[in-house]
């Protein structure tokens, strides 16, 4: 028998028992669909991600003081935890870089509240606000846009203003017919006037960007009601890309000098940036990656020994036909290579089915989290179909030599 008859006659025998052929295949669907399905979801989340961090500005990096709120461990060894960055220290920062370093843009925030109710017109928003102090490039440096209305003004940031931007989320549950600018709104109990209002953003990674988003002046939070001391976050651009490694260097100066870290102490503080992230992100993808293949791989091994299973009872209830193919002059070898055939072709019908079904659900997964993009992962694509062919081979290998090995004579005689 050829190639293509060991196939067509596979194809015959799988036809004759179609609901245990299904019934294997969906094992094995199964198995591809849990590998597919999880790369899938990682890959998709991940290219979401990057696209997060890549809206940071290639050119920009983010200055936070070191293991501040978080006693971080290294080789079991705990680390030390330094005061956050004031407001004095953000402030002499951003005076002393962008003098000597002009052309610079340094955007100070401070994090407000994170679960805030805002409430005009005698409505309310859910209470997952979040209220921010800014100064004036924060909108530019976040790459926030204004669909209508302003910035803050000068006079506004230097005397803290209770003026107010508002995103998206907001102006469509307070002032859902109304243009919002000039309205009122009641935040944290005090009264602010709206002067702005950002462009829809939209969720990334079950974030809500800029529409859930309460911006004050810098000066106006700091006045604000809190139960502790408010932490700055200080990010720097610069307009060109191939300088940021120069501007990284004085920034780190810079804020050496502020901090009054001591000639031979570490930096009190970390400078990431969207590589630094990057590379992290790397290593949390890498170890959800290993976790996602050793779970699809118990999936496929249990999808083998079916397999193997349900080929073993196809060998034995079908003796007495190995007899006559015997008898009528088929070798040992022809006979193995029907029933490898047989349960290779099973496997790649089950794992197409599950790559399908498995980039779908990952995708899913992806969109639910947050992701706006459709991925097809090729890679796996050919990973799982690789693996589909290996599984067919590890499982019907026995089956195979057991029915190559069948003596025709008993076989004929078998009932």
């Amino acid at each position: 028998m050829t190639f293509l008859e060991n196939i067509r006659e596979a194809l015959r025998s799988i036809s004759g028992n179609l609901l245990r052929t299904i019934l294997t295949a969906l094992i094995v669907s199964i198995g591809l669909m849990a590998l597919v399905g999880i790369l899938t979801a990682i890959d998709a989340m991940r290219n979401s991600l990057g696209d997060t961090f890549a809206s940071l500005g290639a050119n920009a990096f983010e200055i936070k003081a070191k293991g501040y709120g978080n006693r971080f461990r290294r080789g079991g060894v705990q680390g030390k935890q330094y005061p956050a960055l004031s407001y004095l220290q953000a402030t002499l920062y951003k005076k002393e870089l962008t003098r000597r370093e002009p052309g610079t843009i340094v955007g100070l925030s401070a994090f407000i509240s994170g679960a805030t109710e805002i409430k005009a017109n005698g409505q309310k928003t859910n209470p997952n606000m979040q209220v921010i102090a800014g100064d004036e490039n924060y909108l530019r440096i976040q790459s926030y846009a204004l669909t209508q209305g302003r910035t803050f003004s000068p006079s506004e940031l230097n005397t803290g203003a209770n003026v107010a931007i508002i995103g998206q989320e907001m102006k469509d549950k307070l002032f859902p017919q109304v243009n919002p600018v000039g309205k009122y709104v009641y935040a944290l109990g005090k009264r602010f006037q709206v002067v702005g209002q950002l462009e829809k953003s939209g969720s990334t990674m079950g974030g809500s960007g800029a529409d859930r988003l309460l911006l004050v002046p810098l000066e106006t939070g700091n006045q604000l009601p809190r139960t502790g001391a408010l932490t700055y976050d200080i990010k720097t651009a610069t307009p060109s890309a191939g300088s940021l490694g120069f501007l990284q260097s004085q920034a780190t100066g810079v804020m050496r000098a502020v901090r009054n870290d001591r000639l031979g102490q570490e930096d009190s503080f970390e400078i990431e940036s969207p590589d630094s992230l990057s590379g992290t992100l790397d290593s949390l993808s890498g170890n959800m990656r290993l976790a996602g293949g050793l779970i699809a791989f118990l999936a496929l091994l249990g999808a083998s020994i079916a397999l193997m299973n349900i080929m073993l009872v196809s060998v034995t209830e079908r003796t007495r036909e190995i007899g006559i193919r015997k008898a009528l002059g088929a070798t040992a070898r022809q006979i193995r290579l029907q029933f490898l055939i047989e349960a290779i072709v099973i496997c790649v019908m089950g794992g197409t089915l599950g790559i399908m079904l498995g980039i779908g659900a990952g995708n899913g997964v992806a969109v639910l989290a947050g992701s706006k993009s459709f991925l097809v992962p090729w890679l796996w694509v050919g990973v799982g179909l690789t693996i589909c062919v290996t599984v067919g081979l590890l499982a019907g290998s026995y089956p195979a030599g057991k029915a190559a090995a069948l003596d025709p004579i008993d076989s004929l005689r078998y009932e």
